[in-house]
């Protein structure tokens, strides 16, 4: 499969099939593919695009990390591994440049940088990492509500051997401090908690446990992926051992992230999962991707510029979507915790409604119902079952996140959608329920 084009930010697909084939005609038909595909991107307006509120899944990147990139494709290429001539050593400037403002993002030395493809592989070489190293049968600790790319892991070790403790949480989707601490004891070498839940937004009192494993000698990690700032405000005093982020997530691209490794004594050893070069300091081999991770840079340069103004802009949003929901869908239930929440963020469960049938019927706005990694499989999120939610209402559950780009007009026309078709449901619903009731005899 190859992208044959796209405008306005949409794209089209289609199969190369790779027997011979005339070139002159299969260049036709590639043409005609990608004047199709543009003739329908004319002719959606912008009024008609759906309205973006997935930022927590991935947020568009943003133009002026865009135009960053942009040379780093074909005019100014090198491998940053190779000493031997300029163009290289530009390239491992750069790398350089942008691990200093991803270190500078966490306030932390360059050197403790290590990119990644992503948040997944940080989270993973992070849990694995650690416990690999570690002597056998040793203990770590995770929350109900991590990341797949926290649990898998963890239960991955406990088929090695390891043991591993999950920590439940409450209803708002909040850790206690003191869960942690009677969860500890004398093998337990690793305590991952993320910052703030990537589905319902709550932010954990990570400053408190990173302060608490530094107490016990006990390697502390953050999933920062949703909270990098807030990550980096909570524990400014004791900073987290390891923190993951991705570039995704803070309008940069897709591809490429960071493990944040502090530099301290004892030294933290982390087992490599792959190996076959000496990038990253051997912590992951392979050929650094320079625009990636250039890009990576200037989106977290620009996190930190636009702060805190950029928050409060998402506050308000939030405020003005859930004030609509409220005023339109009697009953809406807000969950996570209004008062330790990313500012962006907004999940609700509807009741008397078909999760299904609500995402099915809301094509006008771009919205999910958890996380969009365990989308593919189908089942029901773990997070909001971990937080006490019945079934039913978690999975008539929407998870709002409000990005950088949205506007208070969005908003509305958002809130509109949903008001909407949470209405005409709820209108099927009870007249189904009519109809049933209606086809049996009175038992008066």
């Amino acid at each position: 499969m190859v992208v044959l084009g796209g405008t306005d930010g949409r794209w089209c697909w289609a199969a190369i099939r790779s027997e011979p084939r005339d070139d002159r005609r299969h260049s036709s038909r590639v043409s005609g593919r990608m004047a199709a595909c543009g003739q329908r991107s004319s002719a959606m307006s912008a009024t008609d695009a759906p309205i973006y509120l997935d930022h927590h899944a991935t947020t568009r990147v943003d133009p002026r990390v865009v135009a960053a990139m942009a040379p780093l494709w074909a005019e100014q290429l090198g491998n940053a591994s190779n000493p031997h001539h300029l163009p290289a050593r530009r390239a491992a400037d750069l790398i350089d440049q942008a691990r200093a403002e991803v270190a500078a993002l966490l306030h932390a030395d360059p050197r403790e940088v290590i990119f990644t493809s992503g948040a997944t592989e940080a989270n993973n070489l992070a849990v694995l990492g650690v416990v690999r190293a570690s002597p056998p049968h040793s203990h770590l600790i995770v929350s109900a509500v991590e990341h797949a790319s926290v649990l898998e892991p963890a239960r991955r070790l406990q088929r090695e051997g390891y043991e591993a403790t999950i920590v439940p949480v409450d209803r708002q989707g909040r850790v206690a401090v003191d869960e942690v601490a009677k969860a500890l004891t004398p093998r337990t070498v690793l305590v991952s908690i993320m910052t703030a839940n990537n589905e319902v937004g709550t932010i954990q009192p990570v400053g408190e446990i990173a302060a608490l494993c530094a107490r016990q000698g006990v390697v502390f990690h953050t999933d920062a992926v949703q909270s990098p700032l807030m990550a980096a405000a909570a524990c400014r005093e004791v900073p987290a051992d390891l923190v993951s982020l991705s570039a995704h997530k803070i309008y940069g691209p897709v591809g490429v992230g960071a493990l944040l490794v502090r530099r301290k004594t004892p030294r933290i050893v982390l087992q490599p999962l792959m190996f076959g070069g000496g990038q990253e300091h051997r912590q992951r081999p392979g050929t650094s991707p320079t625009p990636l991770i250039a890009g990576f840079g200037v989106a977290c340069r620009l996190l930190r510029e636009s702060h805190p103004t950029e928050s409060q802009h998402l506050e308000r949003l939030r405020n003005q979507l859930w004030r609509r929901l409220q005023a339109g869908i009697p009953g809406v239930i807000r969950n996570g915790d209004p008062l330790h929440g990313l500012p962006g963020n907004l999940h609700v469960s509807i009741p008397e409604v078909d999760g299904d049938a609500l995402l099915a019927r809301l094509t006008r706005v771009a919205v999910s119902s958890g996380a969009a990694c365990s989308a593919g499989d189908h089942r029901l999120s773990h997070v909001p079952l971990a937080m006490g939610i019945p079934e039913a209402l978690a999975r008539a559950s929407l998870r709002f996140g409000i990005g950088r780009f949205n506007t208070p007009e969005d908003i509305d026309r958002a809130a509109d959608a949903v008001i909407e078709v949470v209405q005409r449901l709820r209108a099927a619903r009870r007249g189904h329920a009519g109809e049933e009731a209606g086809s049996f005899p009175s038992s008066a």
